[in-house]
């Protein structure tokens, strides 16, 4: 059994319940409890509705499976659960197409496939997709861009704006230079067209 929805007297007997059922540990499954008000002489009670990881990462799958094949790509798609999350590496003849400028494609696959679990299992669930680690070089490339700006804005005493980036880029890039001296960084602008600007500080 991969889900479950029982009722019990408190939430500590209804998730105790649902492990033994599922045969599952805290790090397997997620789940919502919904407080059942009690009447007259019926206590408070609570129901709980919980699903495996593993179930859910095999919806998450066939769902990218199908949003895939309705673009012309025939993907191969692994996944694993790590940490409550579920994360999904895919691979085509045109990753291009997967990954999309920027890595916008990605980003709107991460945003289906959660909408698509909630619409129709009412989890919130975190999802992470990769196609052959883009990902992971994309963090690199923005890192050693930032590092390498701050050196020049220290050299010059200009400050420097950096290409429109998204949140995620945007936060790499202050990480980056947290502990870089002799430059600090802001973000300026509205969204889509919003970036950071690497100044040097003033001695």
């Amino acid at each position: 059994m991969s889900e479950v929805e029982i009722e019990a007297k408190s939430k500590e007997e209804a998730i105790r319940k649902v492990k033994e059922i599922l045969n599952a540990n805290d790090s397997e499954f997620i789940y919502h409890i919904t407080e059942i008000k009690g009447k007259l002489f019926k206590g408070t009670s609570y129901k709980i509705k919980a699903i495996t990881l593993q179930a859910l990462t095999e919806h998450v799958m066939e769902f990218l499976e199908k949003i895939t094949k309705n673009l012309g790509l025939h993907p191969t798609i692994e996944a694993k659960v790590n940490d409550h999350k579920i994360e999904v590496q895919m691979s085509s003849e045109n990753n291009k197409i997967l990954i999309g400028k920027n890595g916008q494609t990605l980003k709107a696959l991460e945003t289906l496939a959660k909408q698509f679990i909630f619409n129709n299992y009412k989890y919130y669930v975190s999802i992470y997709i990769d196609v052959e680690n883009y990902r992971e070089k994309r963090i690199k490339n923005i890192e050693y861009l930032a590092k390498k700006t701050a050196k020049e804005v220290m050299a010059t005493n200009i400050e420097v704006k950096l290409e429109n980036m998204n949140s995620f880029e945007r936060r790499i890039v202050h990480n980056a230079l947290t502990n870089f001296k002799g430059v600090t960084t802001i973000s300026e602008g509205e969204d889509p067209n919003r970036h950071v600007i690497i100044k040097p500080i003033e001695k």
